[in-house]
């Protein structure tokens, strides 16, 4: 099967994969690398998502992991209708492939991660259940503020 995805065709056996889609609204620009942008900015995120990045740039120290350097959603490259966002670090490698089809009038995020050692699975332990949830709503949040 050919990855639908950059996300997971930079990181092809993930140990960790979701992907959030929300309708293209009407108006609103189809350049991916824009959507990236507006999903990942911190100005643009819910207020209870920035409180849940700020315990975690808090708690990860604890597990010896660095905290996020303020690129770490950086659009990467545009690969036609996609934008990767890449970033490895010493508990994970993380792919985010931004995708907006405007024939079929979708915009999606994909998510893949291979996770490495120990702190890797603490720290997916932590963060798999609410990650659908904070990126769909991050999504949303986007999808608001592009079409204003």
């Amino acid at each position: 099967m050919t990855p639908w995805s950059l996300a997971l065709r930079d990181v092809p056996a993930p140990d960790f994969a979701d992907a959030a889609i929300v309708p293209l609204p009407a108006g609103a620009p189809t350049d991916p690398a824009v959507w990236a942008d507006a999903v990942f900015s911190l100005a643009a995120m819910p207020r209870w998502v920035l409180a849940a990045l700020a315990v975690r740039q808090v708690l990860v120290p604890l597990l010896r992991i660095p905290a996020a350097p303020r690129d770490t959603f950086a659009v990467d490259r545009v690969v036609g209708q996609e934008a990767l966002i890449a970033h490895d670090d010493v508990h994970l490698d993380f792919r985010c492939g931004v995708a907006v089809d405007p024939e079929a009038r979708l915009v999606s995020v994909t998510t893949a991660v291979r996770l490495h050692g120990w702190r890797g699975r603490l720290y997916l332990a932590v963060v798999q259940p609410v990650h659908p949830v904070v990126v769909t709503a991050m999504l949303r949040r986007a999808a608001r503020r592009l079409t204003r």
